[in-house]
């Protein structure tokens, strides 16, 4: 497939175009430049007046809990989302196979028109929890990196007592991580040392939630005497998601050990515990990604969470931020951060990709593109949107 006469967001940088043509072939994009001719009988489209950015990267989702939106608005967070006993609990026990994957489905086609091209969850329910979502997957044409759990929780007492990973349970965790691309973990409040170390020892992607709260914060210093940052990092994880309230030492011991950190600012303050300081963990030497959370309560829109993250930054600090540094984040960091070939618009990456209509009435005229996207763009200013060379969304 060749694509003509298209501007494009190129490379880690997300370097503006303003006209090239790019060839694409076996699922990846293989030649980006100006004259390209097509070959032989290879499909060619002219693509003036659109812009091609790289495909959405939602760092972090749990969309098992699509049939529950907006039910406990006015509940705790624990109440809502807490694994043991809140209700998002409850509502994936309770709730039949058929609706659960009638639901998922309806959100992986959201996240496909809204330009998501890739989104990680944390999948609850255990092995079967992950079969659900691959049955889903194999239905609807988005990627997911599905990063399971089986439900084993610990308590206070038995965190204290550094509890061991049950021999009965070892099973049940190898079987499960067969299946899936690897471990998200609840946090460190539901598990002892012992057994993050345990989860630590798998050579899949490793990931946990961490400094959420003030009350998971205050909660893992009381029980334990230790940061739950520094507790969460004994899984030596690849990522950690939220730090929404992590010290600054924390940031900095986890900038030495992990990949990267998924926040999810809108989330956050949907759960009325504030917004990530983004410039904090920066100036810290994290690398950040973005991701939409609990579809329970936030929908999976990451133009939705670039221009909320933006303006709310710049609102709270009083100061300007690079609009391209936020729209990395949604791209660029998310495959940084997971280490894989997506997330970028540049020689032998996957060809996930959003064809954004440049003369819509949101976007005309575009005097910079970074902007544009970030607070202008939606999913109807979406052309089209690729996932691995091919057309999954729209036409163009």
């Amino acid at each position: 497939m060749l694509i003509k006469n298209i501007s494009a967001l190129l490379g880690d940088e997300l370097n503006f175009v303003s006209n090239t043509n790019i060839q694409i072939q076996n699922n990846k994009f293989k030649r980006i430049q100006p004259k390209i001719k097509p070959s032989g009988k290879e499909e060619h489209f002219d693509c003036e007046g659109l812009l091609m950015i790289p495909g959405f990267v939602n760092a972090h989702t749990h969309i098992g809990d699509s049939i529950g939106k907006d039910i406990t608005l006015n509940s705790s967070v624990d109440k809502k989302i807490h694994p043991v006993f809140g209700a998002k609990s409850k509502i994936l026990k309770n709730t039949s196979k058929a609706n659960l994957t009638s639901f998922m489905k309806n959100s992986c086609y959201s996240m496909i028109r809204k330009g998501i091209t890739t989104f990680v969850d944390f999948r609850e329910g255990g092995l079967d929890g992950v079969i659900l979502l691959k049955k889903v997957l194999s239905e609807t044409p988005i990627r997911s990196i599905i990063l399971g759990r089986i439900e084993f929780y610990q308590d206070v007492v038995q965190i204290k007592k550094n509890n061991r990973f049950p021999g009965e349970k070892i099973d049940e965790f190898n079987e499960l991580i067969k299946k899936c691309d690897g471990i998200g973990v609840s946090g460190a409040n539901e598990n002892s040392t012992s057994v993050l170390n345990y989860y630590s020892k798998i050579t899949k992607l490793r990931a946990i939630h961490s400094s959420e709260t003030k009350q998971s914060v205050s909660r893992s210093k009381k029980n334990t005497g230790i940061s739950e940052t520094i507790r969460a990092l004994s899984l030596k994880p690849h990522f950690l998601v939220h730090m929404t309230h992590a010290s600054k030492s924390d940031l900095h011991s986890a900038a030495k050990k992990i990949r990267g950190i998924v926040i999810c600012p809108r989330a956050n303050s949907s759960l009325a515990e504030g917004i990530p300081d983004i410039e904090f963990m920066q100036k810290a030497g994290c690398t950040l990604a973005l991701g939409t959370d609990n579809v329970m309560i936030n929908s999976p829109d990451m133009f939705r969470e670039m221009d909320f993250l933006w303006k709310a930054t710049m609102g709270i600090h009083k100061k300007r931020i690079n609009p391209k540094d936020i729209l990395k984040m949604a791209t660029v960091n998310g495959g940084k951060i997971l280490k894989k070939n997506i997330g970028v618009i540049g020689n032998g990456k996957i060809a996930d990709c959003i064809f954004l209509d440049k003369h819509s009435l949101d976007l005309e005229p575009m005097h910079d593109p970074y902007a544009s996207i970030v607070h202008r763009a939606s999913e109807s200013t979406i052309k089209a949107v690729m996932i691995g060379g091919k057309i999954v969304h729209g036409k163009i």
